[in-house]
């Protein structure tokens, strides 16, 4: 089926800013409550939140096989299941409402009042109910530097990790839509020179430039996922912002991995732009080497050059840039990462989300932690208000944006947003 709402020369009656994410290409999916507190799923065009729930009731979606009311939910998992044959045929249906061409619901004033929402007047809420939550780690610039500042620069990557996709199951009841406010964690460290561990605050707080996928239902229980399918029940694509505690993390990763410094939060943007959005915007991965095994062999355009820039925001003062880097730098494609954790017969389940690792270029303003950025904090990095940053101050705002451009279009997810909050206290009053 044509993509037909990608027409690099369509335009919108709605007015789209220069340079907007939300061109009438893109067509994202997310779920917000509007003024009047009703929870619904929609869409966006500009500066515009569009009631896809009301589009549907007023007979704009006639001819596409929808449940009746699967836009009034909360989520957009019954929606995902759906696939991607009406995944296809929704955008192409909202393209054409919105195109310029189109005057049925531009001069209809009553179901435009209805229908479009200003943006500044609804509150965008989790996307999806995430139901399983994996982390993968396939930036091979950024498991490089890792491995050389913990462990022998020689051999700074594990022999496995050229091999598979490396990656954990995290938790993803503590996974929170950009704007939540994120408190700073306490957990066990075990101080420099120290022989016993101590209980407070985190100290070296992180975040982690991440990309995540979202999934529809794709296999049975003991089935394996073929590589050559995966792609096609990958819904579409968040900002994700994997928080980090390295001080925590230190003492408790060996043997079983991250904890505590990673489970009490997660933020990801509020849109999710759909893989059929992206597809201009494909292009090769890095090179492979050694082969990966057939069940990981993949051909032509694996990847997707994405734009991705985080910057610090300290209270009351500007945000400084401190990273951008791209999606394009990951080692492992989505589909690889997908065809490996079902290798062995993992079902994967509507609305599970998948975070690519931390993305990190090869120079030094492209890595995406702080970790790396300022050197395990040896390096320390400038503020707007002339302060430094070793690792992430109580009230400050990180801010990540990403976006794909060519000379036709922009495509954007908007922002990834997180404010830290003081640890609580102990005992908890």
């Amino acid at each position: 089926m044509k993509i037909t709402a990608n027409n690099p020369n369509r335009k919108s009656w709605l007015p789209v800013e220069k340079d907007s994410d939300f061109p009438i290409q893109n067509i994202p999916f997310g779920v917000f409550l509007t003024k009047d507190d009703i929870t619904t799923i929609g869409t966006r065009i500009g500066n515009y939140a569009i009631d896809l729930a009301a589009l549907q009731q007023l007979g704009y979606f006639e001819g596409i096989p929808l449940t009746e009311g699967i836009f009034m939910q909360d989520s957009l998992n019954d929606f995902i299941e759906d696939g991607r044959t009406v995944w296809r045929l929704v955008r192409n249906r909202i393209a054409d409402i919105f195109d310029l061409e189109n005057q049925k619901l531009k001069e209809n004033e009553a179901h435009k009042d209805i229908i479009i929402f200003n943006i500044e007047d609804i509150e965008m809420l989790l996307p999806v109910v995430i139901g399983d939550y994996t982390d993968f780690y396939s930036s091979k610039d950024h498991a490089t530097n890792v491995g050389t500042m913990f462990r022998d620069p020689e051999n700074a990557l594990l022999p496995n990790w050229v091999h598979i996709p490396v990656g954990y199951h995290g938790r993803s009841s503590s996974i929170v839509v950009s704007g939540t406010k994120i408190r700073r964690p306490n957990g066990q460290t075990l101080p420099q020179g120290a022989s016993q561990p101590v209980f407070g605050p985190c100290k070296l707080l992180d975040f982690e430039v991440e990309m995540g996928f979202i999934t529809t239902d794709a296999n049975n229980l003991g089935e394996p996922m073929p590589i050559e399918e995966a792609r096609s029940h990958i819904f579409g694509m968040v900002l994700l912002n994997d928080w980090s505690a390295r001080d925590i993390q230190k003492w408790e990763y060996v043997p079983l991995g991250p904890f505590l410094a990673k489970n009490f939060a997660s933020t990801i943007s509020a849109w999710v732009v759909t893989l059929d959005a992206l597809e201009p915007f494909k292009v090769a991965g890095p090179k492979q080497d050694p082969k990966p095994l057939p069940y990981l062999e993949e051909e032509g355009l694996t990847s997707y050059d994405i734009s991705i820039e985080t910057s610090i925001k300290p209270k009351k003062q500007d945000e400084t840039l401190v990273s951008k880097t791209n999606f394009k730098n990951l080692y492992w494609s989505i589909s690889q990462q997908l065809a490996h954790q079902t290798v062995n017969g993992c079902n994967v389940r509507t609305g599970d989300l998948y975070g690519s690792g931390t993305i990190s270029g090869k120079d030094k303003n492209s890595y995406g932690s702080m970790l790396e950025l300022t050197w395990k904090g040896t390096q320390p990095i400038k503020m707007s208000d002339g302060t430094e940053r070793k690792f992430i101050n109580d009230g400050d705002t990180v801010i990540m944006r990403g976006y794909c451009k060519n000379e036709e279009i922009r495509i954007g997810f908007g922002e990834c947003i997180g404010k830290i909050k003081k640890a609580r206290k102990f005992p908890i009053e």
